[in-house]
């Protein structure tokens, strides 16, 4: 493949893309592009960016084809499937409603580790420790730790003294 014919314009729109991109990739193909224009060795660049010779080739095909710094940019894919489907999602509701002594756990309050427990058991799926935590604070669940109110005590106004008997004993 030829060197591409970057005219001046052009070159205004690929170092316009290099100041403003946010992205790794794209900043390198753009630099890449720019260096070979500038008449450096393919060679050369392709050591410096540590990539092949044919993948320059090919980012100059891709930028070649339209002269658009705008085609430098990775393609959207798919990627993986999110792990909580709807049906998860109603599973983790649903015991959350109630405690998980309830579904058989002894527990008084729920745990991580329990709602990964009792998800693998009625889902199917155990999420990562991470991953649950997430969903729970995007549903608006805040952890806290339990607090043990002791009863009031029964004998308590036998234990403090009488006000009036004091009074009188002055």
């Amino acid at each position: 493949m030829d060197r591409p014919n970057i005219t001046a314009r052009r070159r205004r729109r690929l170092e316009q893309q290099l100041h403003t991109t946010h992205d790794a990739r794209v900043y390198r193909r753009t630099l890449a592009i720019l260096e070979i224009g500038r008449g450096r060795p393919v060679a050369e660049v392709a050591r410096s960016l540590g990539v092949t010779r044919q993948t320059l080739y090919n980012w100059l095909a891709a930028y070649a084809h339209d002269f658009d710094p705008g085609d430098l940019a990775d393609a959207p894919r798919a990627g993986r499937p999110p792990l909580w489907t709807a049906d998860l999602c109603d599973a983790l509701r649903e015991a959350l409603d109630q405690p998980p002594d309830r579904w058989g756990f002894p527990a008084a309050n729920w745990t991580v580790p329990l709602l990964r427990e009792h998800l693998a058991e009625q889902a199917g799926c155990r999420p990562s420790d991470t991953a649950l935590r997430r969903l729970l604070h995007r549903l608006g669940y805040a952890w806290k730790r339990s607090r043990y109110v002791l009863p009031d005590d029964p004998l308590r106004e036998k234990k403090t003294a009488d006000p009036a008997a004091r009074a009188g004993a002055g």
